[in-house]
């Protein structure tokens, strides 16, 4: 980068991934150009509207505890907008009821099976207190989350709290999803205890000792969405140049720098970020960085649907609380609903006479179910959410 800090540098894909990207390349002296297929910047996180409120259509907030996003939110002038949850009390729905999620857990893996009655058989209770009668787990490397989980404490535990929690983050298959990059900080103590109880109880120590009690997660008032429109402003009243509806076709060297084919359009740049999701990143790489491109092809996305719905206050009641998730192996349609009203102090206030909540749908390999039509969707979303919480009233709007 240090070649291109005073040149030109492309980035490619206008999320929030490649907005970042020009907004750190900006500050180092370099010339941005921008370059998005679709008609709009922020890619998965998006606002919109429901029933007349601002709400987040994508992506709803971000680690408060990793300094990147709430960082570049306060560099784009968002930081008097940050916003931690109303509340954040949870709950998971399985064996038929709503059961609190327990406290004290690292993505699920608990340090105690004292909380968990009800959420676990008492068969999958025992099977955690024999985590320290077992001999250790070489984890190495790294290892599949579900695969340590499981050899250590049972596939309950993985069933019923990890794969809800990591199929709320990463949509994806907890026996697949890398420990080392999924849970890097529980990975990095496997490898120092010999029991998994030991090393969450040291994650949760040392958590204490560094003062961490504020929230894990941060919103922002009027979405997480107006964070890639606030930073593409930045972008461009720095002089970056960001261009919407201008998909590259052509990626190759040329000379020490690159050449970036746009439709009629040829750029060249001193250095690329390539800010896309991996099948197109992988097309791009192809003619000049093969490997990589192999490697990039062969990444598993999960598709998913996010449908909202809006509620007359008066006719409607919830639990308290954020919202609850749904294991898998319970056999449920939805696999999360936040309680977007409760979650968030600002959504609730600028209407307090509606409801408004989001439910997901579509895990790791299921694509049925993203088939549907919106209204089956919607029919879906309800169904699940009476039998969940006895919200049976008629929604007054619904995004899909």
């Amino acid at each position: 980068m240090s070649a291109a800090s005073n040149g030109h540098v492309v980035v490619i894909g206008a999320g929030v991934a490649g907005l970042a990207a020009a907004h750190r390349v900006l500050a180092r002296g370099a010339r941005v150009t921008v370059l998005e297929a679709t008609d709009r910047v922020g890619g998965k996180l998006l606002p919109g509207e429901i029933a007349g409120l601002r709400v987040d259509l994508g992506a709803e907030s971000m680690l408060a505890r990793r300094p990147e996003a709430v960082g570049l939110a306060r560099e784009a002038g968002l930081g008097d907008r940050l916003r931690p949850p109303s509340t954040a009390t949870a709950s998971i729905w399985t064996r038929d009821a709503l059961r609190p999620m327990p406290k004290g857990h690292v993505m699920g893996v608990p340090g105690t099976a004292s909380a968990l009655s009800g959420l676990l058989s008492a068969e999958g209770l025992a099977r955690i207190e024999r985590d320290a009668e077992l001999p250790p787990t070489e984890v190495g490397d790294d290892v599949a989350v579900g695969e340590y989980v499981a050899a250590r404490m049972g596939r309950e535990v993985v069933d019923r709290l990890v794969e809800p929690l990591l199929g709320g983050v990463y949509a994806g298959d907890a026996y697949r999803l890398s420990l080392r990059s999924a849970v890097p900080q529980l990975h990095q103590a496997a490898r120092t205890h010999d029991t998994l109880t030991a090393a969450v109880l040291s994650l949760q120590a040392k958590a204490a000792e560094a003062g961490q009690t504020g929230p894990v997660f941060l919103g922002i008032e009027g979405g997480v969405g107006t964070l890639p429109l606030a930073v593409a402003d930045s972008v461009r009243a720095r002089g970056g140049e960001i261009l919407t509806r201008t998909p590259v076709s052509e990626l190759r060297r040329d000379g020490t720098g690159w050449r970036v084919t746009a439709g009629d359009r040829t750029l060249h740049a001193d250095a690329v970020v390539v800010a896309v999701p991996a099948p197109a990143a992988s097309a791009l790489l192809r003619a000049e960085a093969p490997a990589a491109a192999a490697e990039l092809a062969a990444v598993e996305y999960a598709s998913m649907a996010l449908i909202t719905l809006a509620y007359r206050r008066a006719g409607a009641a919830l639990p308290e609380g954020s919202g609850f998730l749904v294991p898998p192996v319970d056999g449920r349609t939805i696999k999360a609903a936040t309680f977007a009203s409760q979650k968030w102090g600002w959504v609730g206030a600028e209407d307090p006479d509606l409801l408004v909540v989001r439910t997901s749908v579509g895990r790791h390999h299921e694509t049925e179910i993203l088939q549907r039509d919106d209204a089956e969707l919607v029919g879906v979303a309800r169904h699940d959410l009476r039998a969940a919480t006895g919200l049976d009233a008629e929604p007054v709007a619904t995004r899909v």
